[in-house]
């Protein structure tokens, strides 16, 4: 279940910080509506990876649209990874 707490509650900010673990993020709200959320360090830095890898897969995609596929032969044999 989602943890809500409205954004005045950041006066108590130490209460508010003891309710944030991995996979359970705090959204803060102002005037009602959904405004701030407070997530865990470590959440962050995965989801920021994920996003670097998502941003990155969809610019290999592009590439390949523009410049065409290589097979997978091609890769092994790029990378050295191919016996012949």
């Amino acid at each position: 279940m989602p943890n809500i707490k409205p954004v005045s509650d950041l006066r108590n900010c130490n209460e508010v910080l003891r309710e944030i673990a991995v996979g359970e993020p705090v959204y803060l709200t102002k005037n009602g509506r959904g405004k701030y959320v407070i997530i865990d360090i470590d959440e962050f830095e995965k989801t920021r990876a994920a996003l670097r890898l998502l941003s990155d897969l969809s610019k290999g995609e592009e590439s390949a649209k523009k410049d065409g596929w290589i097979s997978f032969d091609d890769v092994a044999q790029r990378l050295g990874l191919s016996n012949g």
